[in-house]
């Protein structure tokens, strides 16, 4: 019996439970970093039109250095993945839900290559793939948003995953509406490619952030969920 005052020992399927957690957000942790690495030197190393272009112009059909920006958006899809597997019980069930739309959504963006310049509309003509491509990573984008902002407000995710997920949907909200408005307006550019940039690049520090939190995470959240 426990102490007054004081928690009770979690039983040996919750403690396991917890163990599973922490290792989801470990794998979470190294995919979103590896995902991330292979992803910028494939832009990095690749013949694209520097901040001018999309990202994901890095991965389309012959490009020497398409397979590994491949192989970092499945490691990113994957660590979507991870991520839901590794939140608590009790967080609300449209968190992973959103995390693995998001993550087969990045899937497909990654199987499914853009032709050169990826184009879009309206100022440019583009082919199907062209729009399922687009279309995958915007809905992509638009889940992991959403699961930020389901996750900031949902208590038994635990403070430090909500503050690290309200801070990333705050910079989030205005990035895509912005980035979404420039491409209507502007269309293919700098603005569009650094603003691009910028949401990927929140995308993965929120997304190593959170996988590292719920990977170093000791305490059972039932605990401090609601802190």
């Amino acid at each position: 019996m426990a102490e007054p005052g004081r928690p009770a020992a979690p039983t040996v399927p919750r403690a396991r439970g917890e163990v599973a957690r922490r290792v989801a957000g470990s794998a979470a942790a190294g995919c979103t970093l590896a995902g991330a690495v292979a992803v910028t030197l494939a832009v990095v190393a690749g013949p694209g039109p520097g901040f001018t272009g999309y990202v994901s112009e890095a991965g389309i059909a012959g490009s020497a250095h398409a397979a590994t920006y491949r192989i970092g958006i499945l490691a990113l899809a994957g660590a979507l993945l991870l991520i839901g597997a590794a939140l608590p019980p009790g967080v609300w069930a449209a968190a992973p839900a959103l995390l693995a739309t998001g993550a087969v959504f990045t899937a497909v963006s990654g199987a499914v290559t853009c032709s050169g310049g990826c184009p879009l509309p309206p100022f440019e003509r583009a082919t199907t793939a062209d729009l399922v491509h687009g279309g995958a990573s915007i809905a992509a984008t638009a889940a992991v948003v959403f699961a930020m902002i389901t996750l900031a407000v949902s208590g038994p995710a635990g403070r430090t995953v909500r503050r690290l997920a309200g801070f990333a949907a705050a910079l989030a909200l205005p990035l895509c509406a912005t980035v979404g408005l420039a491409m209507l307006v502007l269309g293919r550019g700098p603005v569009v490619g650094v603003l691009e940039r910028l949401i990927l690049a929140l995308a993965v520090l929120w997304g190593l952030g959170t996988a590292t939190a719920l990977a170093l995470c000791k305490e059972p959240h039932g605990v401090r969920s609601f802190r």
